[in-house]
């Protein structure tokens, strides 16, 4: 087998040559590549912003470390300054039915006018109408109608009394009406006198009395119609009045308004309302003034006032509840009642981008209760409905205002992660309907000499954003390097604009205090080791735990079923690499690979698959045709959380294979890598944490010979390791070996040859596959021996 050489310095490390760049400082660079690498999200959101069928709304993929709000919003913007502004919407008072108020849809700009003409004609309204009721022509007109009504009485009483006294009948008045008896000589006949007068004489006084008596009920059956047309002709002289009053006023807005119909109809409705409750308002005088909140039917609730906008609207809503983005009707406490109208109608994020873009972050529209399922409904139906949550779910009964909806016309751009986008389509199937298009964010791009310009483009509209000081070449060249780290790739650099703009920032800071103009190489240096120092406590913790010998670990000698593994940890904004003991111990058996983190429940799923397939390697490669006479246990001592991945299933096969072969590990290397069940390895993730963390350990405790890493060949592209690390290589202090096969990590740990098989299928004798054979001969031996005994005793 070939010797595995260290890795040269080069392979570790993609610096940035800051001759490649021809400016001085970020000031002189554009930004036109703000959004460098993004072309297909471009694509998309261009795609989903211009067509505008329905269910064509945008869900953005992008996680909230690329600054997607400013970017989503730059992009919008860019668009809606070029189209059309929106109507207004407005809320009026609903003369037919108060509890459903009317919607009226004005040209942008129209909506404030308007409110403020409603505003002042009621002001006007609020003096014209008492001093026009209160002048003294409206009062002669009322008391001439009332006289005329009270002559055309008088007159008829004046008849039925001549008729009366030509009848020899007395018509007398009483309080409670008319009361007719019998006259004598000009005077009333007591009944005692009408007795004793002949009967001939009394029959002729009763018959005259009926004849009377019939006239005056015909008389008095008159009155109440005669009083009915005088308040009749006294209501159309109210009316008259208020015409005179009001119809100047509304008159003026006629001409104003001229050919915008719904301004026109309401003031039509306006001038009917007035006239049909004008005896109210005359109620409400003679109590005292007229009061304001009569006329407040007549006002205007501009719901959304579009005349400063310029362009379509693009509206972000940070807290979508229900009230927030779908609009509320609010209520006001009058003696211990709620109380409402169509004034206190509030408009929603829908409302507000109505006719432009709204921007939602769907995990916090997620979280909201009932919010999804009413915003997919507003969308299905185009139109929004303000509605209660009580109401909509039927757990109260009150009488509460019913708005005339809204219709809805809008580009509805949803901002999350890909998983929420997967989850909801697993679940969910109005997503795939409702936001067919869908934008990814690229979270790395690819390094060439083109996208370095670009990207150098970037990082000074970044500065700028954050309102920096400018970045000279070879800061430039340090925060490239760094978006390498990032992105783990040599290959690619990370477009998570939160990290890069945290850098800056300190960055930016640390050059201030040092009175320097610009941003160079060394404050963004120093800004990358002054992070990573704040958030090390933990780190430094465990890493003394280690020296101090409460963890165990070995970085010399040679120990059989003894690996060092390489594990990462994270701690949200901070990770760092750790070295774990793995152990593992081989005896006579059946063919059984113990994980003891998987029997107590310690280890993922992944880390389980992970041991099934070395275990099937392991029986593939030493017992291919027949039982394999051992018994092995795994374990990640003193480790007391969750193991999960399969990054260290080399080590765990090494610790097998050392336990097995009763062959020594060298404890100055570290191993990380997954494995096949053909024993290939597998690329991992965390590859730079996790030789640093080595390193550290091994720095710690002073650099001692051959001491180094072992890593998969797949992950040669991932390496952007620190300058100590660098250094060390390039010193011969610490060495990196890229494997891929199993075997050569065996050959590395043990140093000695993995070995071949041969035509027979045996390994050489010394090689390390030779000594498990020979080692799995011996216990089959023993085994086949313990069988034949027990036979015999089954025997006997």
């Amino acid at each position: 087998m070939t010797a595995i050489s260290p890795l040269e310095p080069y392979r570790l490390y993609r610096a940035c040559d800051e001759a490649l760049f021809s400016f001085a400082t970020t000031d002189e660079l554009s930004d036109s590549g703000a959004l460098v690498g993004q072309e297909q999200l471009l694509e998309a959101l261009a795609f989903g912003t211009g067509i505008r069928r329905q269910g064509f709304n945008i869900y953005m993929m992008a996680p909230e470390s690329c600054n997607r709000h400013t970017l989503i919003n730059r992009f919008l913007r860019g668009r809606a300054e070029s189209e059309i502004v929106p109507a207004d919407w407005c809320y009026v008072h609903g003369f037919e039915d108060p509890i459903k108020p009317g919607l009226l849809r004005l040209p942008a700009g129209v909506g404030r006018r308007f409110r403020a003409s409603l505003d002042r004609l009621v002001d006007e309204l609020l003096q014209a109408i008492p001093a026009i009721f209160q002048a003294e022509e409206y009062q002669s007109r009322v008391d001439e109608l009332n006289q005329q009504l009270a002559e055309r009485q008088t007159t008829a009483i004046n008849e039925i009394k001549a008729l009366a006294e030509a009848e020899k009948v007395a018509l007398l008045k009483t309080p409670t009406g008319f009361n007719l008896v019998p006259g004598y000589n000009d005077d009333v006949m007591s009944a005692r006198q009408f007795e004793q007068l002949p009967e001939a004489e009394r029959m002729a006084l009763e018959q005259a009395i009926e004849r009377v008596e019939a006239r005056l009920q015909a008389v008095l059956q008159q009155f109440p119609q005669w009083k009915r047309e005088t308040q009749q002709h006294i209501q159309w002289l109210n009316e008259e009045m208020l015409v005179f009053a009001v119809g100047s006023l509304i008159d003026e807005l006629r001409a104003e308004y001229a050919g915008c119909e719904p301004v026109i109809q309401h003031l039509e409705a306006i001038q009917q309302d007035l006239s049909g409750n004008v005896n109210l308002l005359l109620t409400h005088m003679r109590e005292g003034e007229l009061p304001a909140a009569l006329l407040t039917r007549y006002r205007l609730n501009l719901l959304v006032d579009n005349a400063d906008t310029d362009g379509a609207p693009v509206i972000y809503e940070d807290w979508p509840n229900l009230a927030r983005l779908m609009g509320r009707v609010e209520h006001q406490v009058e003696q211990g009642a709620l109380l409402t109208d169509f004034t206190l109608i509030r408009a929603g994020a829908l409302h507000r981008a109505n006719g432009g873009y709204l921007i939602l972050d769907v995990h916090r529209l997620l979280q909201q209760p009932m919010v999804w399922e009413i915003f997919k409904r507003a969308l299905y139906a185009r139109e929004i409905r303000i509605e209660s949550p009580e109401h909509i779910y039927g757990l109260a009964s009150t009488v509460s205002l019913e708005p005339q909806p809204v219709p809805l016309d809008l580009k509805v751009i949803l901002i999350g992660d890909r998983r929420f986008y997967y989850l909801l389509a697993a679940h969910d199937p109005d997503i795939g309907k409702l936001f067919k298009v869908q934008a990814d964010y690229n979270d790395d791009i690819e390094v060439s000499n083109e996208n370095l310009q670009r990207y150098a483009r970037f990082i000074g509209w970044l500065a700028r954003q954050q309102d920096l000081r400018p970045l000279t070449r070879c800061g430039v060249a340090r925060v490239i390097e760094y978006a390498g780290r990032l992105a783990s790739d040599q290959q690619r650099l990370s477009a998570l604009t939160e990290h890069l703009t945290d850098l800056l920032q300190e960055a930016n800071y640390l050059s201030e205090s040092h009175g320097q103009p610009h941003i160079n190489g060394e404050a963004v240096e120093r800004a990358q080791i002054a992070a990573r120092m704040r958030a090390a406590r933990i780190h430094r913790q465990m890493e003394q735990s280690i020296l101090r010998g409460s963890k165990l670990i070995d970085t010399e000698g040679a120990v059989v079923g003894q690996v060092n593994g390489l594990t990462v940890l994270d701690l949200g904004n901070y990770r760092f690499g750790q070295p774990a003991r793995i152990t593992a111990t081989a005896r006579l058996g059946t063919g059984a690979v113990l994980d003891i983190e998987r029997e107590v429940k310690l280890s993922g799923a992944v880390h389980a698959k992970a041991i099934l397939i070395l275990s099937r390697f392991l029986s593939q490669r030493y017992a291919a045709e027949g039982p394999m006479p051992v018994s092995a246990s795994l374990a990640f001592e003193q480790s007391y959380g969750m193991i999960e991945g399969d990054s260290a299933s080399i080590a765990e096969c090494c610790a097998l294979i050392s336990a097995m072969g009763e062959v020594p590990v060298n404890q100055a290397l570290a191993v990380t890598g997954s494995i096949n069940q053909f024993g290939r390895v597998q690329p991992i993730g965390g590859v730079n944490e996790k030789i640093e963390g080595f390193f550290e350990v091994c720095r710690a405790r002073g650099l001692a010979r051959g001491q180094g890493v072992i890593i998969p060949a797949a992950n040669l592209d991932n390496l952007m390791l620190s300058q100590e690390v660098r250094q060390a290589v390039a010193q011969g202090l610490f060495y990196i070996y890229a494997v891929s096969e199993l075997d050569e990590a065996l050959a590395l740990l043990t140093g000695i040859s993995a070995g071949k098989p041969g035509k027979n299928g045996q390994y050489p004798a010394s090689s390390v596959n030779g000594r498990v054979q020979q080692r799995l001969a011996r216990l089959a031996k023993v085994q086949n021996k313990l069988q034949a005994q027990s036979d015999n005793k089954e025997q006997i």
